[in-house]
C-alpha cells in the first residue's frame, strides 16, 4: 500500500477463526518474522495461547524468528499449499473488504494515519458490522456470547490468534476456537 508521497507499507492482519475477530491491523514500512512474533506475543498476553497459527508462505512468516516462537511457546503453525487460495478463503474474503473498504479509499499521508485508519475500520468490523456466518452478529457480540456460553459448560476459552486466512464452521466449541490466520500484504 502506498503513501501520499509514493513510498510503500506493510499490513500484518491476525483474525480468529472461530468468532472472525479482526485482533490486529499492523501497519509498518516492513515486517520482519520478529515483529510477527512481537505482535503475536501481544495478542496471546490479552487472548490467551491459540492452538495453531495458519498463514501463507510469506517470507516475514516462513522465517526463523517464527519457528522460534512456535517452538518457545508450543503454537502449531500451519501454511496453506502455495497457489491454493480456496484453503484460505475467509481471509481472502478479509482481505479484499479491507483493501475495497479502506485501504484503496484513503490517501495515507503518515504511518501514524494509516495506523488510525485501520484501527477505527477494525473497531467497526469487529462491532457494528453483522457477518451471516455468526447468525447475524458482530464478532465482538459472537466473542462474548460463545464465551459465556463456554464459561457456563466450563470450557476453557484461550482465543487464538489467527491472521488474515481461512473459514471456520460456528457451530460450537472445538480446536479451532484457538486457531489464528496471519498475513502480510503490501510490497515493502
Amino acid at each position: 500500500m502506498p503513501f501520499a508521497d509514493g513510498r510503500r507499507f506493510r499490513v500484518l492482519a491476525v483474525v480468529d477463526d472461530f468468532t472472525r475477530e479482526c485482533l490486529g491491523l499492523v501497519a509498518d514500512t516492513s515486517l520482519s518474522g520478529l515483529r510477527v512474533t512481537r505482535e503475536l506475543d501481544a495478542i496471546i498476553a490479552c487472548r490467551g495461547r491459540p492452538i495453531s497459527c495458519v498463514s501463507d508462505n510469506g517470507t516475514e512468516l516462513t522465517s526463523s524468528a517464527v519457528l522460534r516462537w512456535c517452538q518457545t511457546t508450543s503454537v502449531e503453525w500451519q501454511y496453506f499449499a502455495p497457489g491454493k487460495p480456496q484453503q484460505n478463503a475467509f481471509v481472502e474474503s478479509f482481505n479484499g473488504r479491507l483493501r475495497d473498504e479502506c485501504l484503496n479509499e484513503t490517501l495515507f499521508t503518515s504511518l501514524r494515519h494509516a495506523r488510525q485508519v485501520l484501527d477505527a475500520w477494525r473497531r467497526d468490523y469487529n462491532t457494528i458490522r453483522p457477518h451471516s456466518a455468526l447468525k447475524g452478529m458482530t464478532p465482538t457480540d459472537f466473542a462474548k456470547h460463545t464465551t459465556r456460553g463456554l464459561q457456563s459448560e466450563g470450557a476453557t476459552l484461550p482465543v487464538a490468534m489467527t491472521a488474515n486466512n481461512g473459514h471456520q464452521s460456528t457451530s460450537g466449541p472445538s480446536s479451532e476456537r484457538r486457531k489464528l490466520r496471519a498475513h502480510v500484504s503490501g510490497k515493502p
